[in-house]
């Protein structure tokens, strides 16, 4: 038996199957995507036998659930750190939870995928759904302190500006992430330089009053 397995299998042992199989399922998940492994695979790299990790987990689908729930929470957890009580300014918080998102997408490659590319139904897994919505809560809650008009000139909904906000920050690191894994030469430049200006321009299209980053 290797190292690795015997390592693995001491692991096991002393009650931390379940952590294992999640950082297994967290490699696969990045090498080979959401659905490209089974739950007999992440076992024999566990070093575990092939019915060992239904202790823990029902399906694959069960372990994809338990990245995406904790990478939630983690999620979470850094937002409300960068938003910071909306100091010194909310416009200025904001922008750090912006530097956040962009980072976890980038960094936390496995806890992303799981959360938003392995087409799990919140509603359908316990403890998904109001991991994913206290994610949200965090970004509504400082869109709140922002403020901003619609059109008419009535305030903006915060659930509406945070999902505006939520959808630009998911596409500009999916993007990315694609530019990086293909080679695509087609989008340059420094990711979150462009999300600052993308976000400036619909914040100000807002009335909200948003000064250059060298000025706050």
């Amino acid at each position: 038996m290797t190292d690795k397995k015997q390592k693995n299998r001491r692991a096991y042992h002393h009650g931390n199957l379940k952590a294992a199989l999640i950082d297994v399922a967290q490699r696969l998940i990045v090498e080979r995507g959401p659905h490209g492994f089974t739950l007999v695979e992440a076992a024999k790299l566990a070093g575990v036998s092939p019915a060992a990790p239904y202790r823990h987990f029902s399906s694959r689908e069960a372990l994809l659930a338990e990245v995406a729930r904790s990478g939630y929470e983690n999620f979470s957890t850094r937002l409300e750190d960068a938003w910071d009580g909306g100091t010194p300014n909310p416009v200025t918080a904001f922008r750090r939870m912006g530097d956040v998102y962009l980072d976890f997408a980038r960094y936390e490659r496995a806890s992303y995928i799981a959360m938003f590319e392995a087409g799990l139904v919140h509603n359908e897994v316990d403890g998904l759904k109001s991991s994913a919505d206290k994610a949200f809560s965090v970004l509504t809650n400082a869109a709140s302190a922002l403020g901003g008009k619609m059109p008419d000139g009535t305030p903006i909904p915060p659930e509406m500006l945070g999902a505006h906000i939520w959808a630009m920050s998911h596409g500009m690191a999916t993007l990315f992430a694609s530019t990086e894994k293909f080679s695509d030469q087609r989008l340059k430049g420094d990711m979150k330089a462009l999300f600052e200006s993308g976000t400036a321009i619909y914040l100000r299209g807002l009335g909200i009053d948003v000064p250059p980053i060298n000025d706050e």
